[in-house]
């Protein structure tokens, strides 16, 4: 029996980014450099899309474009067959939330971890009982709800994540962009947080974008995935399919490069 296709939420159709770069005498023509090249992307309604590729390859650009951080040299953007910028951004950042490489730096150290939460509540102007939401966030990223009170400087480096990526549960997304998410974190705590992200795509039905340069990262948390380079889509396909059998000679050699134990004796 053929399985239905679940609608596409989220589409980039021709989306390209260039950048001027500063001119090297005055009499000559400034440069370009192409982040993202002809890039065509379809994300269906709870997909585990991971976006793999070197530093420099385009990811990060492409996810600052997909939450319309950027505007596109040309192409389209979609949600939910609407094009981007919507009308009612207000809706959009409600329905995509961002969680950052580094919550050391993308949490403001100014304000409690009460205060973080609450700031996308107050911004977007959700109407409901605040407090409530807090505590279930907190409690959905395995955080005490007296942590509320305390600053990013007095939690770990993983409590500080959870805390980010509460902040970003808190509006009630559809879809989650993860820009290297775990980056930052040591082995042990990178492992309970792919495992929290895990948990909450399943039990609250999320879309989750997750952008990576480990492969092993996407291949843990992600059952689509796309290979870039120099800022296109080179290979593309079913997560297993793609990081076993490889088509294109530079997913082979991301793939050859993930690193091994060597046998015990």
């Amino acid at each position: 029996m053929s399985q239905t296709m679940s609608p596409v939420i989220l589409e980039a159709m021709s989306l390209c980014r260039t950048f001027k770069l500063p001119r090297t005498s005055l009499s000559s023509a400034r440069a370009e450099r192409h982040a993202v090249v002809d890039i065509d992307l379809t994300v269906n309604i709870g997909d585990r899309l991971g976006i793999v590729g070197e530093s420099g390859s385009g990811k990060t650009t492409l996810a600052k474009l997909l939450l319309c951080l950027d505007k596109p040299s040309s192409g389209v953007i979609k949600f939910k067959t609407q094009e981007l910028p919507l009308a009612d951004m207000a809706k959009f950042r409600r329905e995509v939330q961002v969680v950052f490489q580094d919550p050391r730096s993308s949490l403001d150290p100014r304000m409690t971890i009460d205060q973080i939460i609450r700031e996308p509540l107050e911004c977007l102007n959700l109407q409901e009982d605040h407090d409530t939401r807090i505590d279930e966030v907190l409690d959905h990223v395995d955080l005490e709800r007296k942590m509320r009170a305390r600053y990013p400087h007095e939690l770990s480096g993983g409590q500080r994540q959870r805390v980010a990526i509460a902040r970003a549960l808190a509006p009630r997304p559809t879809v989650l962009i993860a820009d290297e998410p775990v980056s930052a974190l040591d082995v042990l705590v990178r492992d309970e947080i792919l495992q929290l992200l895990a948990g909450l795509t399943d039990n609250l039905g999320l879309t989750i974008i997750l952008i990576s340069h480990d492969l092993s990262v996407i291949a843990r948390l992600c059952d689509k995935v796309v290979v870039m380079q120099h800022g296109r889509i080179v290979e593309s396909g079913a997560t297993e399919n793609v990081f076993r059998s490889p088509q294109h000679q530079f997913t082979a050699e991301l793939v050859a490069a993930v690193p091994r134990l060597p046998e015990i004796r």
